[in-house]
């Protein structure tokens, strides 16, 4: 369990080698801010989400304690809020959002509706535990990374490493300590691959009938449209896209081929202003010493984290 404590402990850890007050935890020379600028990442998020309700605890936690069926648009919003508050906001600004992100974790908890996997029915689980903070922070990380080279030239092994050792950091926003996490990229790759081959992962009712609702949901308008579903079937572990039911077609996949395929031709074409996402833009007008983001970074900020400006709740 990661307290209170063990938390205060990381951020002291994440001051000490943070990029500064303003340039927050990372900074503009980092890769960390060179991938999550990049608005293609959302190209993952379906498989992000996916993997993480494969944990049967995370499944069981998101079923009984989140809005996301009745409030899908909203869970979206404040996932990326609070990513990106910790990667792109000042460095009180990223502090505030992991203790909130900690505080709200220590109020999901509960028991295991059902048997799944090596989880018995009736088990605890909690949303503070390590090994469930460590699987959503490695979702987050792979699939970040993934979705990049997906549409841009993938980064180098020195680059990869970069990447890693600052992931390190941005799990310790989560309140996760260096012996919590691999060390090298090796080790991470080693963790993704060991977990995927395990029951610790195990697609449970609760996961399919989330994911069901997210990608064939009841409401046409909010429902990803079919190229972007087949996308993120293809990005997933084949036994995990097997356990959420994902059959695939020659249609489907000739949908996300095509897609892929005119997104990488068009995507490095685009503007930076359109390109990257609102909270790096906000990131940036705040290191030039700009007071208030200008209108088309807040309508992207609206877009992306549900409201015009990522640093406007004060400190904390």
């Amino acid at each position: 369990m990661v307290s209170g404590n063990d938390l205060e402990l990381a951020l002291d850890q994440v001051r000490a080698r943070a990029a500064g007050p303003v340039a927050g935890v990372f900074g503009p020379d980092t890769v960390t801010w060179r991938i999550d600028r990049e608005a293609v990442i959302f190209l993952g998020a379906g498989r992000a989400l996916l993997l993480q309700l494969a944990h049967p605890w995370v499944a069981a936690a998101i079923a009984e304690h989140s809005k996301t069926f009745a409030d899908p648009i909203g869970r979206f919003h404040r996932t990326f809020d609070i990513v990106f508050a910790m990667v792109f906001g000042s460095l009180d600004r990223a502090f505030l959002s992991s203790r909130q992100l900690h505080r709200r974790h220590g109020m999901i908890v509960g028991e295991m509706p059902e048997t799944v996997g090596p989880f018995a029915a009736g088990s605890r689980y909690c949303a503070n535990d390590v090994p469930s903070l460590r699987w959503v922070h490695a979702t987050l990380v792979e699939t970040a990374l993934m979705a990049h080279d997906l549409v841009l030239p993938p980064l180098s092994v020195e680059e990869r490493e970069r990447y890693w050792t600052e992931s390190r950091m941005f799990g310790a926003l989560f309140g996760l300590t260096a012996d919590d996490l691999p060390a090298d990229w090796s080790g991470f790759a080693a963790y993704t691959a060991a977990m995927v081959q395990s029951d610790n992962l195990t697609v449970s009712s609760a996961a399919r009938e989330i994911a069901a609702q997210i990608f064939d949901g009841a409401r046409p308008w909010l429902r990803p449209p079919r190229w972007y579903r087949a996308l993120t079937a293809n990005l997933l572990p084949e036994r995990l896209r097997a356990g959420f039911g994902f059959d695939l077609d020659a249609r489907d996949e000739r949908s996300a081929d095509n897609a892929v395929r005119w997104i990488k031709r068009l995507y490095p074409k685009l503007p930076d202003r359109l390109r990257y996402v609102g909270p790096y833009q906000e990131a940036l007008a705040r290191l030039r010493g700009e007071p208030q983001p200008d209108w088309m970074i807040r309508c992207l900020n609206r877009a992306w984290i549900g409201r015009s400006q990522m640093d406007a709740r004060g400190k904390g």
